[in-house]
C-alpha cells in the first residue's frame, strides 16, 4: 500500500512522537540523518525542537509520509533560503522513510512527493541536499534526477578515524511536470 503525504501537518503531541520514533529508528538502523547509533529519541529532541522553531517561524515546511495504520513512516524537511540571492531553491533535509518500510518504493515516493510539494512554494527553481559519502543515498539520489553539483572530502566526521565525503546535490524542478 502507498504512503499518503501531507505537507505542513497539524502539529501536536503524536506528530512529535512520530517523527521522534521514526527518527530515532532511521538513526539507530544506520541511517545518516544527523545522528550516529545508538540513540535515543531524548538524544534527538533537540535536533527536532530546532525544525520546529524554523517551521513555526515559516522558515521550514514538514512533509510526512502516513502508512497505511495512519503512523508516521517517512518526513522530508524542506528549509527556505532567507538569502536574498538564493530564495530561488530550497534545501532538502532529515530525508527517511522507517526502516520497516524500505524496499517497497517509498523513498521514490518521499521525493517525488517533496519535488511536487517545492514545485507548489512561489519562485522555487531547484531543490538542494547533502548527503554523507560512503551509505550510497548519492547513487539513491541520483536515480531520482538529483545531479552531484559539489562534494567536500572529509567534511563529515562520523567517528575517529572515519570521515567521509559530504556530497551536495541538486534537482532542477521542471515546474511544467
Amino acid at each position: 500500500m502507498a504512503l499518503t503525504f501531507e505537507l505542513d501537518p497539524r502539529g501536536g503531541p503524536a506528530l512529535g512522537r512520530g517523527v521522534l520514533a521514526l527518527w530515532t529508528d532511521v538513526s539507530n538502523a544506520g541511517g545518516a540523518v544527523g545522528f550516529v547509533p545508538p540513540v535515543s529519541a531524548d538524544d534527538i529532541r533537540p535536533q527536532w525542537r530546532q525544525h520546529l522553531t524554523a517551521m513555526a517561524e515559516g522558515r521550514m515546511r514538514l512533509l510526512v509520509g502516513y502508512d497505511e495504520h495512519g503512523e508516521v513512516a517517512a518526513t522530508a524537511f524542506l528549509a527556505l533560503n532567507a538569502h536574498r540571492l538564493m530564495t530561488h531553491w530550497v534545501w532538502l533535509y532529515t530525508v527517511m522513510v522507517h526502516p520497516r518500510h524500505q524496499g517497497k518504493g517509498y523513498g521514490r515516493d518521499l521525493m517525488a512527493a517533496a519535488a511536487d510539494a517545492a514545485r507548489r512554494l512561489d519562485g522555487i527553481e531547484a531543490i538542494r541536499l547533502t548527503c554523507r559519502g560512503g551509505t550510497g543515498t548519492d547513487r539513491f539520489y541520483a536515480s531520482c534526477g538529483y545531479k552531484e553539483v559539489g562534494r567536500v572530502p572529509g567534511a563529515i566526521r562520523v567517528a575517529e578515524g572515519d570521515d567521509r565525503d559530504d556530497i551536495i546535490m541538486l534537482l532542477p524542478l521542471n515546474r511544467s511536470t
